[in-house]
């Protein structure tokens, strides 16, 4: 008999009536304002950037609450629990089938909750809060030889409480198990504020210092486990990935009872993980991986049994589709080439892992002879080194992303996704599987962990149409009827959600699923934590609930820049471009690459590109009001994107917020005008020939005091901020050609900062090019020849983009004929010169600005080339020992740093160094803005400014940058140059 009566359906619906309309409550959130240190944001442009995760579902939030401390949950807890506000606690918010939306008050716990509270290295025990996340977790323990092995592909940016709700595997559960296995306890708060332990119990000392409370609840629990133990027994899966419904099974009397594993894998709808302790494991110090190559997939999936009878730490599937999709992305194109060996069908990733390194190799040779065994002779690429190895896993990590980077409205959707199944049965399930998808038009994408039977699977489907959305329940049905005949599990790691809660009457019975309600009657009795979820869920189906709903449309959008890449959307080109955004949160990292240097600064969903592109697509679609796009509300979500580019790279399905910028200041400066100080700077390069004249009047600013105040009180530039000196001796050279007339011609493409404050750098450049022989043309415009070419950068970056139309016009008449003729078109600047390469393409489409972007090369990328070439052999001198580089972020966005590490290490006995950096913060105007100097200034103290300062006295620091070099000198006082100079010291007499 049940201790614990759930909720009637109707009472549910009654609290959920009177919930209704409560969205953006302004009572509410004055009361929880008033309650807590935190943030409390309830605007629509909020709620709308909390309201997806990277599922298909989108339900707009009550509210969002970014708690501070831990004593503000608990004042969270109990505000709503007075007012019967239902609550979600969000990590990451990364979550593929729904667990992190819903009709509540959402808890943001990823920017302030993230502490690594305490860890034991002798016990291997760690007490976290929920919002730390994995990486950042596991680089404090690699010192001390650890790591929390629950190695998610996700873990840039998967939070420990995410992890612990969805009861999280990773592509080493083979070894390691999955995140319930390396739970010790938790403290949690009930859903009323209450603190609970949840760990170890004694059934036998209940009553031992336990409050009452505590007592009854914790006895009723353990009274269900012992009812329902023959039910569980009949019914749960004898299969490690078992993660849907409860884990009620942790109640069973057989067993060591510890009842955090019944919060493990609860989605957030029981209680509030408060303070998680974790299991830790040694981290092993070799690694070897083996890249199995099949010519079929079902050979790949018929032979995963035998491979993991060598007892490797994970066996990881790739896909003919993934492998396609990934040699077409630049960031992993190079490493696929070199472990993809002809067509495959399917590869498996095999890696052996321990202490003892020949055993390793071992291992992988008996990897190596198996496949010769079963027929498959020189199948196996063997990555022994670790660079290697890594670079190999970011690829299978980032598979997900990979796949969803198809342009067009159908892409892989994740519902039968995490089904597991016994080995034995995996070839003839998979087989099974895609006769389903082929029964109902479509095909899957396959990837993932097929050590242990759960291969994420994803049909690709349209679900802006009727059709694919029937489909997708046709699929789903006859998917975990097919898992039940294998007495599979039909969720395996991701979770239930909004997308298979439905299911679990199905799967395990209703039985169970009274067995499910009366554990969540007995924890919430209120049913307010993240309701819809596990228990008394919508149909997976209810398109009410997604994110396409059956009325969303795109507004014609006349704009400014050409998106037609993405034309084939039905939102058309930008709103095509917009919704590449998946939701899934590469964006969040805070250590690798350039992505995303707001967000890492002030970690606001708002300053993240996935938050801006969700702001952008709810904006269009008319979801956030009229004129959303070139409203201030639009104007502030963009306010930090310092556009620069790494999105373009590091997003893996392409998302450019840096375009989408511009076209965002184009729609806004059509209606609203474009303020006088952006017009200032977008109009330099007009100025610029006059003014350079009055250079000593014009530098006066940075010398008298008042100017500097009345600069920032009547215009907003920093008056903290030093602008770039103007020149008296610019560069603008007599000639139109200078060096051997019979050498190999070349361009010089002198950008307008080059040319105006530094132009020491482009005398420089001329003086490498000719002292190699080159003949080096110095174009000039056909109308108007005395004012200078130019990129249309400045304009871009305030919204003028037909004043930059009328510049790439310019520029590439005057350019065009020389790329024609097979020319290099060489600049410094990198943001520069790469707008050739880049907005240029946006800006004239078609074949005359592809031929110009297959000639513009930077200075650097041109030598490299001609020194590969054989061509460029200078005689260059010893100048020191370190080089220390920053690459721009344009150029690591078009991969161009390598060839400035390349160029540099030509000069003998010049050992160079590159920052891992993200921006530096200046980014063109940004760092001079008043408004936005502070956030310029944290950007650089990332990692930039303090290895600038470390380096040695002697150390010769180079940023080819102009506002890279101007952030160097205005926060360490050490002075970085451009590469030109470097190679100019460099040249012998």
């Amino acid at each position: 008999m049940s201790l614990a009566a759930a909720p009637t359906k109707s009472a549910a619906q009654a609290r959920a009536s009177a919930r209704s309309g409560a969205k953006g409550d302004p009572a509410l959130a004055r009361r929880l304002a008033a309650a807590i240190e935190g943030e409390v944001l309830f605007d629509a442009f909020s709620r709308g950037r909390y309201a997806t995760d990277a599922s298909i579902y989108q339900i707009e939030p009550l509210g969002v609450v970014v708690p501070k401390t831990e004593v503000d949950v608990r004042a969270v807890l109990e505000v709503a629990a007075e007012q019967g506000v239902p609550v979600l606690p969000r990590g990451g918010g990364t979550s593929q089938c729904g667990q992190t939306v819903g009709e509540a008050l959402v808890l943001d716990l990823s920017k302030h909750l993230n502490g690594l509270l305490d860890l034991n290295v002798e016990q291997q025990r760690a007490l976290v809060q929920p919002g730390l996340v994995l990486d950042r977790l596991n680089k404090r323990l690699k010192p001390h030889g650890l790591w929390f092995p629950v190695d998610v592909s996700t873990s840039s940016r998967a939070t420990l409480g995410g992890m612990t709700g969805n009861n999280s595997c990773g592509a080493r559960s083979l070894r390691y198990g999955t995140m319930r296995d390396n739970v010790s306890a938790i403290d949690a708060l009930l859903p009323d504020g209450t603190p609970m332990h949840f760990g170890v119990v004694d059934p036998d000392k209940l009553g031992a210092n336990v409050p009452d409370r505590q007592r009854d609840l914790t006895a009723a629990l353990l009274d269900l486990g012992a009812r329902e133990a023959a039910e569980i027994r009949a019914r749960f899966p004898d299969l490690m990935r078992r993660v849907g419904g409860y884990n009620i099974d942790a109640l069973m009397p057989d067993r060591e009872i510890n009842l955090s594993h019944l919060l493990v894998g609860s989605e957030g709808t029981l209680a509030y993980s408060n303070r998680i302790e974790l299991k830790l494991s040694p981290l092993p110090r070799h690694k070897v991986l083996g890249v199995v190559h099949f010519p079929t997939f079902y050979q790949a999936m018929d032979n995963t049994r035998h491979i993991v009878a060598l007892g490797p730490t994970a066996v990881e599937l790739v896909d003919r589709t993934m492998i396609e999709l990934g040699l077409q992305n630049p960031v992993f194109r190079e490493t696929m080439l070199h472990f993809v060996r002809g067509e495959p069908d399917a590869l498996l990733l095999v890696e052996f892992a321990g202490d003892d390194a020949e055993a390793n190799l071992r291992n992988l040779q008996r990897l190596v002879e198996l496949m010769g065994d079963l027929g498959f002779p020189e199948a196996v690429v063997e990555a022994i080194e670790p660079g290697f190895q890594q670079a190999i896993w970011e690829v299978r990590k980032q598979a997900l992303n990979i796949m969803m980077s198809m342009k067009g409205d159908g892409k892989p959707i994740s519902f039968v996704e995490d089904c597991a199944v016994r080995l034995e049965d995996l070839a003839e399930y998979t087989d099974r599987l895609t006769q389903v998808f082929r029964k109902h038009g479509t095909e899957g994408t396959w990837y993932a962990h097929a050590s242990v039977g759960t291969l994420h699977v994803r049909p690709v489907l349209n679900l802006r149409q009727d059709r694919d959305v029937k489909a997708m329940r046709a699929i789903a049905e006859e998917a975990f009827e097919m898992v039940r005949d294998y007495k599979g599990s039909h969720s395996g790691e991701h979770g239930d959600g909004l997308v298979r809660s439905e299911f679990h009457e199905a799967m395990f019975g209703p039985r169970m699923v009274r067995s499910f309600e009366e554990v969540k009657t007995l924890v919430d009795p209120d049913w307010r934590m993240n309701p819809g979820k596990i228990v008394r869920p919508p149909k997976m189906d209810d398109r009410s609930l997604f994110r396409f709903k059956p009325d969303y449309a795109v507004a014609p959008l006349d704009t400014g820049l050409d998106w037609s890449d993405w034309a084939a959307s039905a939102s058309g080109g930008f709103g095509g471009a917009v919704e590449m955004c998946n939701n899934n949160g590469a964006c969040r990292k805070l250590d690798a690459g350039v992505m995303c240097p707001s967000y890492r600064v002030t970690r606001n969903e708002r300053d993240l590109v996935r938050g801006r592109a969700n702001s952008l697509r709810l904006a269009i679609s008319g979801q956030l009001g009229p004129d959303a796009l070139s409203s201030d509300a639009m104007l502030e979500t963009m306010k930090l994107c310092v556009s620069c580019k790494g999105c373009k790279r590091e997003c893996p399905t392409g998302v450019d917020m840096a375009k989408m910028k511009i076209e965002v200041l184009h729609q806004r400066a059509k209606k609203h005008g474009v303020p006088l100080r952006e017009k200032l700077v977008a109009y330099l390069p007009r100025y610029a020939p006059k003014l350079r004249r009055f250079a000593g009047l014009a530098n006066l600013r940075n010398r008298v005091g008042v100017l500097r105040r009345l600069g920032e009180r009547w215009l907003g530039i920093a008056a903290e901020r030093p602008l770039p000196e103007w020149r008296s001796d610019a560069f603008y050279p007599p000639e139109t050609a200078v060096g051997p007339e019979d050498g190999i011609p070349v361009a010089l493409f002198a950008d307008t900062f080059n040319r105006h404050f530094e132009p020491e750098n482009a005398r420089a450049a001329v003086k490498v090019l000719t002292a190699a022989g080159y003949r080096v043309h110095l174009p000039r415009a056909l109308a108007q020849p005395e004012r200078p070419l130019c990129c249309g950068r400045t304009f871009l970056a305030a919204g003028l983009v037909e004043e930059a139309r009328a510049e790439a016009q310019r520029t590439l008449a005057a350019l065009l004929p020389l790329a024609r003729q097979g020319i290099p078109v060489v600049g410094l600047e990198p943001s520069c010169l790469l707008t050739l390469r880049d907005e240029f393409l946006s800006l004239l489409p078609g074949e005359e600005a592809r031929t110009l972007a297959g000639e513009a090369k930077l200075l650097e990328e041109f030598l490299a080339h001609e020194a590969e070439a054989g061509r460029f052999r200078p005689k260059l001198k010893p100048l020191g020992k370190t080089a220390l580089l920053h690459g721009h972020c344009h150029q690591k966005a078009f991969n161009a740093v390598k060839p400035v590490e390349r160029v540099l290490g030509m000069i003998p006995g010049l050992t160079v160094e590159t920052v891992e950096s993200s921006c530096c913060g200046m980014a063109g105007s940004f760092g001079y803005q008043a408004e936005t100097l502070d956030t310029s200034r944290a950007m650089g103290e990332l990692s930039l400014l303090p290895a600038m300062r470390a380096a040695e006295s002697d150390a010769v620091l180079v940023a080819d940058g102009t506002s890279c070099r101007h952030q160097i000198a205005d926060g360490t006082g050490r002075h970085a140059r451009h590469v030109a100079l470097i190679l100019e010291d460099a040249l012998e007499a």
